[in-house]
C-alpha cells in the first residue's frame, strides 16, 4: 500500500461514524435465524414459530406455529425453529424435536404444514435453505452437506467436507455454490448441485467460524478466534480483521465492497471497507447476543440477536 492510501485509510478509519438503529422490529420470541426473501424478513424463533415481516407494509404479516416438543425430562416445550427459508410460495422451518439431538424439517404451502424429515429418520441437521422449489441443502452436525429432493423425499448425494464439527453454511446469489464452515476454522467452497469441493480457504481463522457468508468471489467468516475473516474465492488470499470477542455474526454486502461483523461483547457492529481495508462505521444498539447479519443493500442492513428485537440500521 503506497503512502497516500495509507494515509487515506487511516484517516476514513479515525472518521468513521457511531450509528443508532433507523427502526426496531419486535418479533413474538428470541430470534434464532433470518433472511430476507422478496422484500420480507422470514424470522425463525424459540417460540415453536416462523414469522413473517413485511418491510414495505411494516408490518407481521404470517405466523406458522409448530408443535411443542417434550425434552428429555418429559417436560412439553417450545421448539426452537432455527433454520428457515421461503421461495416461490413455500416456507422452509427447521426445528429440533427433542429426540437425541435429531431434527424435524417442515415445509409450509397453502396454509398447510407438512412434515418432510422427522425424529424417526435420525438426522442431526443444523440447517437448511432452498436450493430451488423442489430441493434443499442440509448441513449436518457431522460437516457434511446433502442435497435433498422434497419430491423422492431422499438425498441426492451426501458429501463429507471436513472432519470436524459443523458450524454454518451460506449460499451465493444463484445458489450454485456453498460456502460452509466448521470448528477448526476452514471455509470450504463445494457446487451445490455435485457436493464436489472446489476451494479450500484456511489460514484466516484459527477456530470455529460460526458464521460465514459468499458474494460473487468473496467469502468472509466470523470465528471463536476473535477474528473476522475475508477470501477471495478465485486465487485463495484473504485477511482478517481483530475484534474483541467472539464474532458470531458476518455479513457480505451485495457488491462485496463491505463486510459486516460483530465487534464485542456489548453486539456493536463494525462495518468495513473491503476495497479500502478501512473501517466504515460502528453500529450501536443491539442488545442480545448476535447471530444475523443481513445487507439488503450498499446502504441498508438488518441484524437479529438471541432477544426479540431486530433493528435496521442506515449507513448514510
Amino acid at each position: 500500500m503506497n503512502k497516500i492510501a495509507l494515509f487515506l485509510s487511516f484517516t476514513i478509519f479515525a472518521l468513521s461514524a457511531n450509528i443508532e438503529p433507523q427502526s426496531k422490529i419486535v418479533a413474538d420470541a428470541p430470534v434464532k435465524d433470518m433472511v430476507l426473501r422478496e422484500n420480507r424478513l422470514i424470522i425463525g424463533t424459540t417460540k415453536s414459530l416462523l414469522e413473517v415481516y413485511d418491510l414495505e407494509k411494516k408490518e407481521f404479516t404470517k405466523k406458522i406455529i409448530i408443535p411443542k416438543i417434550k425434552d428429555f425430562m418429559g417436560d412439553t416445550i417450545d421448539a426452537r425453529v432455527a433454520s428457515v427459508d421461503f421461495i416461490d410460495g413455500r416456507y422452509l422451518l427447521l426445528s429440533d424435536s427433542g429426540v437425541g439431538g435429531y431434527s424435524n424439517l417442515r415445509i409450509h404451502e397453502n396454509n398447510k404444514t407438512i412434515d418432510i424429515i422427522t425424529a424417526k429418520d435420525k438426522k442431526a441437521i443444523v440447517k437448511a435453505r432452498f436450493v430451488d422449489k423442489e430441493h434443499i441443502l442440509l448441513g449436518f452436525l457431522s460437516d457434511e452437506i446433502a442435497l435433498f429432493s422434497i419430491k423422492e423425499r431422499k438425498e441426492i448425494y451426501r458429501s463429507q467436507l471436513t472432519e470436524s464439527k459443523f458450524a454454518d453454511f451460506a449460499l451465493n446469489e444463484d445458489r450454485s455454490l456453498v460456502a460452509a464452515s466448521c470448528e477448526s476454522g476452514e471455509i470450504t467452497v463445494a457446487e451445490v448441485k455435485s457436493g464436489k469441493v472446489i476451494k479450500r480457504l484456511s489460514s484466516q481463522n484459527v477456530d470455529t467460524v460460526y458464521k460465514v457468508d459468499i458474494k460473487k468471489d468473496f467469502v468472509v467468516g466470523g470465528g471463536k478466534d476473535r477474528r473476522a475473516s475475508w477470501y477471495n474465492i478465485k486465487n485463495g488470499k484473504g485477511g482478517y480483521f481483530k475484534a474483541n470477542f467472539f464474532v458470531y455474526a458476518s455479513a457480505l454486502s451485495p457488491s462485496t465492497s463491505l463486510t459486516a461483523y460483530s465487534t464485542d461483547e456489548n453486539s456493536d457492529i463494525t462495518v468495513y471497507n473491503l476495497d479500502l481495508q478501512s473501517k466504515k462505521a460502528t453500529l450501536k444498539g443491539q442488545k442480545g447476543s448476535l447471530n444475523t447479519i443481513i445487507f439488503k443493500d450498499e446502504n441498508l442492513i438488518y441484524s437479529a440477536s438471541d432477544d426479540k428485537t431486530i433493528l435496521e440500521w442506515k449507513l448514510n
